[in-house]
């Protein structure tokens, strides 16, 4: 656990606002993963809603849904290549340059799909090129989590770890918001033929201008003291990754079970619900986007909630409680979702929402703690992308197959083993000193 401590320390020592204007380090990072997540949900909708018909030929119906959710998993597996690729040379040299570079390939990827031609147009060349692209998504993104965190982190006073490496988090939160928000209004704006003709690639297109901005605010921020002290030091190692793998394996997979369960939490109330409620339940499609809009305002608060908790009497703690709530949640999952009343399926968005910023915000702390500095970027963003490999890539593929070969209380026996591989993972670190 020697890199757990070491991690800490490099934070207290590295947690100094400096000449560096707090107020925009908490902008750049909040902002910045509010855009790159809001590239990443827009993919996330539009699976559940056009992708499979555009994409993949209409002669197998029955496959479109499962393929357009196999291509939302691929970005997932590219998320650790992204994490350690950026995490690399985060640690090598320096995170704002290498969070620039991020939000350039995440932003570049999502504007390509939406210019990209369709199955009818291309024919098998269509779904290569979006797996393409969608692979690009999670390079991006792979670099972005880990470096917005560290930028708040290190940036912290001491004690308020936990609040700074929180606007990281309601980045996610808002990203879904904008994105479900903006799908929502060009269904009610125009026909269903024209929303499957071109209108579902306006918000890929806004995304370059959302980039843009984001881009202006990460220019103009300095890097974080941390990482400055360890260069003054000499602290830096030629391969971060292999540093990693050869001393600070033990936190790699502990955090990265650690996050297993706010991955599942959200992608299976968000992806797999949309579809299961849209599909099954025949609940018209902009109804079930006001429902998932007003459910993540629920994320919004708990996100906030969970990180003063969080500072106050620890992560371990915080996330132990939260990961136990969700294990009893996912027995809820078969009546509140496929029961007969739409204020069930309304309570189930927004408790699975409320417990994903519950079981999230503690982590932008928790992560970055567990590696030292000269590894840091590499170490968290490594682990909060192989979370994601395991909690998230293939969860709307595989509650739809649950769905399909067992029935919809074996997607909440899902969630249930997610959440205890989370409780147990964060059990064994132990208690950390970040408090």
């Amino acid at each position: 656990m020697a890199g757990k401590a070491g991690g800490a320390a490099a934070l207290r020592d590295g947690a100094r606002t400096g000449d560096i204007g707090i107020g925009r380090i908490v902008l750049a990072s909040l902002v910045g993963t509010t855009i790159e997540f809001y590239d990443f949900y827009i993919y996330g909708t539009a699976a559940a809603l056009v992708i499979g018909q555009t994409f993949f030929p209409q002669s197998a119906p029955g496959s479109q849904a499962l393929n357009a959710f196999l291509t939302f998993g691929i970005a997932f597996l590219a998320r650790p290549i992204g994490s350690i690729l950026f995490g690399h040379f985060g640690d090598r040299i320096g995170r704002k340059s290498t969070l620039v570079a991020s939000m350039l390939v995440m932003g570049l990827s999502t504007t390509l799909i939406g210019l990209l031609p369709g199955y009818q147009q291309a024919g098998a060349l269509a779904p290569w090129l979006l797996c393409i692209l969608r692979f690009g998504q999670g390079i991006g993104l792979g670099g972005e989590w880990g470096g917005a965190a560290l930028l708040a982190t290190e940036n912290a006073p001491r004690g308020r770890r936990a609040w700074f490496g929180m606007f990281p988090q309601i980045g996610p939160a808002l990203g879904f918001f904008m994105a479900n928000g903006l799908f929502l209004l060009l269904l009610l704006g125009m026909d269903d033929a024209s929303f499957i003709a071109w209108g579902w690639r306006i918000p890929f297109l806004i995304s370059a201008v959302l980039v843009a901005i984001g881009l202006y605010l990460r220019v103009s921020i300095t890097e974080t003291p941390a990482f400055r002290q360890a260069v003054a030091r000499n602290e830096r190692v030629s391969v971060p990754l292999a540093d990693v793998l050869r001393h600070h394996w033990l936190p790699l997979i502990q955090g990265s079970l650690s996050i297993v369960v706010c991955y599942a939490l959200f992608y299976i109330s968000t992806v797999f619900a949309l579809g299961y409620g849209v599909g099954t339940r025949h609940i018209p499609r902009t109804e079930f986007l006001g429902m998932l809009c007003l459910a993540v305002v629920f994320m919004a608060v708990a996100t906030p909630i969970a990180a003063a908790l969080a500072d106050r009497v620890g992560t371990r703690k915080v996330l132990l409680v939260s990961s136990a709530l969700a294990a009893l949640f996912g027995f809820a999952l078969p009546p509140l979702l496929g029961g007969e009343s739409i204020f069930g399926v309304q309570l189930f968005l927004s408790m699975a929402l409320a417990l994903m910023g519950l079981t999230f915000a503690p982590l932008g702390a928790l992560l970055p703690s567990l590696f030292p500095t000269h590894v840091r970027y590499t170490g968290a963003s490594s682990a909060y992308n192989l979370g994601g490999i395991i909690g998230a890539s293939l969860a709307p593929y595989l509650a739809q197959l649950l769905l399909e070969r067992g029935g919809l209380p074996w997607v909440g026996y899902y969630l249930t083993a997610a959440a205890v591989i989370s409780f147990l993972a964060v059990f064994s670190i132990g208690e950390t000193d970040e408090v």
